[in-house]
């Protein structure tokens, strides 16, 4: 039987994080995979591609997101984000060499990013419990269920080659891996528990990103 001091110093459960032990070690394995392969990769992509180049890269995956950012804005009624987010697809199709500049940024067109997720979450789907997802990373119940209708809805998944898909989404994840290279070394050194702050800031993003602009605005994603 425990003792009373036992008692008085082991931590108290997290509320959204029913699930942490199993959570922490996917973090675990997360890591140990980012450790040995996607970090390296994207760090020789960092170092050998040209800054250009990778721009163009960033550029072309973020005009193909907007096809999905479009549709979810849409599917929230958020009129004006879905107007400015049509927009900026088709300025960056047509005038951007089909996405690998970003002209509509330069004029003043803003982004509006939201998946499904974020969609269900808006309607007033809970997020449910937080979950570490392997290879996926950080997620929620309700975010994961999502995840099949935004993978359906990634224009990536919609080509017939399938080499090519897989040669898209692959330098997707790199292009993306190498962007976060100097914020994953800052947490790194920063962070005490990295895991508990990937949490709490994947967390805090996601609820402010669902009430956004909800009619009920003092209301929280829990």
């Amino acid at each position: 039987m425990p003792d009373a001091a036992s008692v008085q110093t082991a931590p108290a459960r997290n509320p959204v994080d029913p699930f942490e032990p199993f959570n922490r070690g996917v973090f675990r394995f997360n890591k140990a995979v980012d450790d040995a392969v996607l970090k390296p990769v994207a760090t020789t992509y960092r170092d050998v591609v040209p800054s250009l180049m990778r721009s163009g890269v960033t550029n072309f995956f973020s005009n193909l997101g907007d096809v999905w950012n479009f549709a979810n804005n849409v599917f929230m009624l958020k009129g004006q984000n879905a107007a400015e987010t049509f927009m900026r697809l088709n300025v960056n199709t047509f005038f951007g060499l089909g996405g690998l500049l970003d002209v509509a940024t330069d004029l003043g067109i803003e982004r509006h990013g939201a998946d499904f997720g974020q969609t269900l979450g808006y309607w007033g789907v809970p997020a449910g419990p937080y979950l570490m997802l392997p290879l996926l990373g950080p997620s929620t119940v309700r975010d994961t269920a999502a995840l099949p209708l935004d993978w359906q809805g990634d224009p990536v998944s919609s080509v017939n080659d399938r080499t090519a898909e897989v040669g898209l989404s692959a330098l997707r994840i790199v292009d993306k891996r190498a962007r976060y290279l100097r914020t994953t070394s800052l947490l790194e050194d920063a962070a005490l528990d990295p895991y508990s702050f990937v949490r709490d800031a994947y967390l805090q993003r996601r609820r402010a990103e669902v009430n956004e602009g909800r009619a009920s605005a003092g209301a929280d994603d829990e």
